[in-house]
């Protein structure tokens, strides 16, 4: 038997966690409810207590929900925000016990073990607890046991404290699927008249686990204590900061210079332990005045080579005012990304490695956000052939062969007077007067009609390649349903 007498679990369980974070940053008056489209249809994801003494529930179809409850007021639900928000709490939490980790999408879970005597014993802590949960505006449910299992049990079906080895005393009475189970397993228990875990409990074990498995009795045993469940914190993340204190005051761009170097080998070494790279730096200088200036730099690409970095920094030190001196100096990686090891090439620096340091040298004047690079996209629409993406963000990407020739430059469709199916003979562009030699074509491309464009509601489109005698080779297309003629390339 697992010898668990003297472990104590907390389980917090926050059942109206979304909505109590949105109603924290903007409170209403009234029902509340978050949405969040799944299967194509806009269902409720979270709500208030109010709407939920209306008759609305969760999953529930939200113009069903407007019907029922014409005042209720919404907004969109943020998964990964609440996410965020559980972590907080889960970092709030450490106040009363090292071990705290998460429990499921609403839950955090407790090792209160040893703990509860600095707070002034159990029921103090737990007080205590919702006292400032309550204080912030979060509903939340405690349970209390000897186990993992019990206190989730407890927390969410009773809300309780189950005492030292009393676990099963507790739980008796609560239903089945307080032990973690499936719907479908909860369904064929009840079905069995085992409503409760009481119940469940004292059946046979044998024809249980023919029927349904390890898993159930696991999961009872876990709950009374007769088998071991871990709790594992939440590790914190790594923190990539160096800092150097200086004895004395320096003012010269090279000491700074030494002095980044310095840091940057310090935190490179941080960096290639945890395969990761740097993908923006901030270095701090503190003045002898207690001023600080600070320094960002933001790199094309993921880097932990301090060879390559230091000359990086080389122009924006320079500007760097050090006033009376500099006496202590602070580097840290504010945005890190995974940069697994790989095979060193023989021929030498690849030539990538040299883009990627020029775009960073040009970025740190005018935003890395403002240099951009062409990337293909999957569409057949000339003008949606491809995409502007930041050139730091993304990777270059080969453009697949056209079917067609294709203009080098492409504009706005601009219209030309021309009439008849077929390109005119004479025709005004631009103020010139231009004369067609020859003409290539047609090539009928049609819209996507699953995008709604204003610029293709006229329909397909004819595709012409037309040489004007003046040396001009354009790229005409003429519109069958709604007549006329553009212009909307030239080839060089």
């Amino acid at each position: 038997m697992f010898d668990g007498a003297n472990r104590r679990v907390v389980s917090l369980w926050f059942p109206r966690l979304a909505s109590d974070r949105a109603l924290r940053l903007r409170p209403v008056a009234g029902p509340f409810a978050l949405t969040l489209r799944q299967d194509n249809t806009n269902r409720i994801y979270c709500l208030n207590i109010t709407a939920e003494r209306q008759g609305l529930y969760r999953g529930m179809i939200f113009s069903d929900a407007r019907a029922f409850c014409p005042d209720l007021q919404s907004r969109p639900a943020e998964p990964m925000a609440d996410r965020c928000f559980l972590n907080n709490l889960r970092r709030w939490a450490t106040r009363y016990c090292p071990w705290v980790g998460f429990e499921g999408e609403d839950g955090l879970v407790m090792d209160i073990t040893g703990s509860a005597h600095l707070a002034g014993g159990e029921a103090a802590m737990l007080a205590d607890l919702r006292q400032r949960l309550a204080r912030v505006g979060l509903t939340v449910q405690i349970g209390l046991g000897d186990t993992r299992g019990a206190a989730w049990a407890l927390a969410r079906h009773g809300e309780g404290v189950a005492a030292p080895g009393a676990a099963q005393a507790a739980l008796d009475p609560l239903p089945v699927a307080a032990l973690r189970l499936d719907s479908d397993t909860v369904t064929a228990l009840q079905r069995l008249g085992l409503r409760t875990i009481g119940q469940l409990a004292n059946a046979a074990r044998a024809p249980l686990a023919r029927r349904f498995g390890p898993d159930l009795l696991m999961r009872l045993d876990q709950a009374l204590g007769l088998q071991p469940e871990q709790i594992s914190p939440q590790a914190e993340p790594p923190h990539y900061g160096v800092r150097l204190s200086l004895p004395e005051p320096i003012g010269l761009e090279a000491d700074v210079m030494a002095g980044t170097e310095r840091l940057l080998i310090r935190l490179c070494d941080k960096l290639i332990r945890d395969e990761a790279g740097a993908r923006v730096l901030c270095l701090t200088l503190r003045r002898v005045d207690s001023h600080a200036r600070h320094v960002e730099l933001r790199l094309a690409r993921p880097l932990r080579d301090p060879a390559r970095i230091l000359p990086l920094f080389a122009r924006d030190i320079g500007q760097v005012d050090a006033g009376y001196g500099i006496d202590q100096m602070r580097l840290e990686a504010t945005q890190v990304e995974p940069l697994p090891t790989e095979q060193i090439n023989h021929a030498g620096p690849d030539n990538r490695d040299r883009l990627d340091d020029l775009i960073t040298r040009i970025g740190t004047r005018i935003g890395l956000e403002n240099i951009l690079r062409f990337l293909p996209a999957d569409s057949h629409i000339p003008e949606r052939s491809f995409i502007m993406a930041p050139a730091a963000y993304s990777s270059p990407e080969p453009f697949p062969p056209p079917p067609r020739l294709r203009p080098l430059i492409m504009f706005r469709p601009e219209a030309i007077r021309a009439t008849g199916p077929r390109p005119p003979q004479q025709f005004r562009w631009r103020r010139m007067r231009l004369t067609t030699m020859r003409a290539t074509g047609p090539e009928r491309i049609a819209p996507e009609w699953w995008l709604n464009d204003e610029n293709w509601r006229s329909g397909p489109r004819d595709y012409w390649r037309v040489e004007t005698t003046q040396g001009r080779r354009l790229w005409l297309f003429y519109t069958p349903q709604d007549p006329g003629w553009f212009v909307q390339g030239e080839f060089a």
